[in-house]
């Protein structure tokens, strides 16, 4: 078990746009596609969607890179 707190990042890999749904839905434990859907329906049916995702975008970090591995 790690006792690494858990951080809140915008993911690298797993990214359609900027990594939001996927950051949040790494940290949620939650399928991406069902954040990057309630996102749509979010901006579609109220608007507000759209400024939610952009806030996260600006606010949310970007995940860390990762250190190379030593080959020693």
């Amino acid at each position: 078990m790690s006792t690494e707190p858990r951080r809140l990042y915008r993911d690298r890999r797993n990214r359609m746009i900027g990594g939001v749904c996927s950051g949040l839905g790494k940290y949620f434990g939650v399928d991406p596609t069902v954040l990057r859907i309630l996102f749509v329906l979010g901006v579609l049916l109220a608007g507000h969607g759209l400024l939610i995702y952009l806030v996260l975008l600006i606010l949310m970090p970007e995940e860390p890179l990762s250190p190379p591995a030593s080959s020693g």
